[in-house]
């Protein structure tokens, strides 16, 4: 349990980190990446070369016998809503960091990110039900609320039902949201309710793993422990064949987690613990820029 000083620490820690990532590495690609609610209305000026004619204002343009235009601007406001999996799950890295951390440090940043672009942002922490729902609001204060509630939360379950969270968000998300789950997406019953929430929201997976989620290393037997249920079982690592099983059975819950997206219309991104997420990140909200 921390302290409040070190909370306090950590929380100013993570500001800083947050912040310039935020500001200087995203570099407006945050706010280039998700559209507006819609133009609205700004004023009328001068008709220059070049402007849209469907702009035109012929009444203004009659009354003053020159072409004046209307000039729209969009209306930025969005609402974000980050889904952080603190099931007992993310308890584990091997690499740099745990995936817990690497899921807190993600969520700090989106949430800066938000904030920084006058947006509203709002959080469900989520086990196997719905731990905490965080309402979106905007502001640097709630920023700092959501980042101290990042590194303090204590989850009451351990396992993970990605659906039930899925669930919360619609009953409690009315207006049309951006959605960002961080989980490691070990559960596969959310297929159906991605899909639906896909049909009026906007919904980006960051998928969170250990290099050992993917690869064991040839150590002999080890014990290993499955950490939302707890059940225990003796693996031979120097075994050729169960190292490529394991790698395969990773592999194919990659694949299936990718394909529930892609029916759902929604974008899944992979984050290893010990990689630079900034650089995907970056990427991705590049990629979003170009298809605007």
């Amino acid at each position: 349990m921390l302290t409040p000083e070190e909370i306090a620490k950590k929380v100013k820690e993570l500001e800083i980190v947050s912040k310039k990532i935020s500001t200087h590495l995203f570099a407006g690609e945050y706010h280039a990446a998700f559209r507006g609610k819609g133009m609205r209305f700004r004023e009328v000026r001068e008709y220059y070369p070049g402007d849209d004619v469907r702009f035109i204002d012929w009444n203004v343009s009659a009354r003053y016998a020159h072409p004046f235009s209307k000039v729209f601007e969009e209306e930025r406001e969005l609402t974000v809503m980050i889904m952080v999996d603190i099931s007992e799950s993310t308890l584990f890295g091997t690499v740099s960091r745990l995936k817990r951390d690497l899921i807190i440090e993600v969520a700090a940043v989106l949430t800066f990110s938000a904030i920084n672009n006058n947006d509203k942002v709002g959080v469900i922490f989520f086990s196997d039900k719905m731990e905490k729902f965080i309402p979106p609001k905007g502001g640097r204060e709630h920023a700092f609320y959501i980042v101290r509630e990042l590194l303090t939360v204590i989850p009451k379950r351990k396992q993970t039902d990605i659906g039930e969270a899925l669930e919360c968000f619609s009953k409690n998300t009315r207006q049309k949201s951006i959605a960002f789950i961080l989980s490691d997406f070990l559960d596969g019953d959310y297929a159906h309710r991605l899909r639906v929430l896909g049909q009026r929201h906007e919904i980006i997976g960051l998928r969170v793993y250990d290099k050992m989620d993917s690869v064991l290393p040839n150590i002999g037997m080890v014990k290993v422990e499955e950490a939302e249920s707890g059940k225990t079982i003796w693996t031979d690592t120097s075994n050729a064949m169960v190292r490529h099983r394991y790698h395969q059975d990773f592999l194919k819950r990659s694949a299936e987690c990718k394909n529930i997206f892609t029916k759902a219309g929604a974008e899944l991104l992979h984050l290893q613990t010990n990689e630079d997420y900034v650089k995907v990140l970056k990427q991705f909200f590049k990629r979003r820029k170009i298809k605007r």
